[in-house]
């Protein structure tokens, strides 16, 4: 097995000169796409529209990190107080039993430092995670052209795969995309979360990864059917434990920044502990915070400069995202 380089700084992102007349492209697609669904399902996100449940606990940055991961939330070890949304993917708020992306976001609050998006100090660290370890799309358009026809339905969406991937390349596509959303799934408190696409680490690249602890448990038979129920079953019962783990650059040829879905062979270092300890997610204080964080933004781009998203796909989302905010009174 060949050996995997050491962490590198000579990452580089490409930005076409395009890109912001694209980008607002997007936005006002997705724009109209959350106009509609909105209209149907009442106010809410573009994707991840399906809000599970939510919690509230601390993450803890570790002591003796090494050189390279000390940078920005991860410089100084210190707890955080946090919130966590979780939530499926879809446009729609479909039976959890349906195939789908499982989202995990969390927000670090009193973060000290600049913001990503260059308009003071970040407000907060913020991380959007999903059951994949990679990207289904190498790029953004690729990506907004999906959702745009899949918003339509089932119908919509074959046609498109047949116009943008032709008759042979379309039964290969639908597959890569049947396997990533059906992919078996054991519920938020026992499945590996990952940001699946880059973010600065001070001068290095890195994606993240969420690492449940054993004392969490193992997957329950019928998580499926509710995994807002599954998750609070857990943590009223005993407190959750994730370790957060950094994954590092190491050259363009095996951890590209710019194409989106290539997985990254590096290997993962724990830099933290997110810790949710016993709460009752349905009691009137958790539901009061369900419905705070209903009304708040999670966004990659909601962070400290010196974790600034990378990469055409997180570009594309600091204009779709911002549009999206507008669009549902979030900002």
């Amino acid at each position: 097995m060949s050996r995997i380089p050491a962490p590198s700084t000579g990452w580089r992102e490409k930005i076409a000169p395009d890109e912001e007349q694209r980008y607002a492209g997007y936005a006002r697609q997705f724009a109209q796409i959350q106009a509609r669904k909105s209209a149907r399902w009442g106010p809410g996100r573009t994707l991840h529209r399906k809000q599970l449940t939510v919690a509230q606990g601390v993450l803890e940055v570790l002591d003796g990190l090494p050189g390279f991961a000390r940078h920005g939330l991860f410089a100084q070890p210190r707890d955080y107080d946090v919130w966590v949304r979780l939530s499926n993917g879809g446009m729609d708020r479909a039976p959890d039993k349906a195939p789908d992306i499982r989202g995990f976001s969390l927000r670090v609050f009193g973060v000290q430092g600049e913001s990503a998006l260059g308009n003071g100090p970040a407000k907060s660290q913020d991380f959007t995670l999903i059951n994949q370890e990679a990207f289904a799309f190498s790029g953004s358009g690729e990506f907004v052209d999906f959702v745009a026809a899949a918003s339509y339905g089932n119908r919509s969406l074959i046609k498109y795969l047949f116009k943008r991937y032709g008759l042979l390349g379309t039964p290969r596509q639908l597959s890569k995309m049947i396997k990533a959303a059906g992919k078996p799934f054991g519920g938020f408190a026992t499945e590996p979360l990952f940001s699946a696409l880059p973010m600065a680490n001070g001068p290095y690249a890195v994606r993240v990864r969420l690492m449940p602890a054993a004392s969490n448990g193992a997957a329950a038979p019928g998580a499926r059917e509710d995994w807002a129920l599954d998750f609070s079953t857990r943590l009223a019962r005993q407190p959750l434990h994730w370790d957060l783990q950094l994954q590092f650059f190491a050259s363009e040829e095996l951890t590209p920044i710019e194409d989106a879905s290539v997985n990254w062979p590096t290997p993962y270092s724990t830099v933290a502990r997110l810790m949710l300890p016993r709460q009752d997610t349905t009691a009137p204080e958790g539901q009061a915070l369900a419905r705070q964080v209903e009304a708040s933004v999670f966004d990659p781009w909601q962070a400290l400069a010196e974790h600034r998203p990378l990469g055409d796909v997180q570009r594309a989302r600091k204009v779709v995202y911002f549009e999206s905010q507008k669009g549902r009174g979030a900002v």
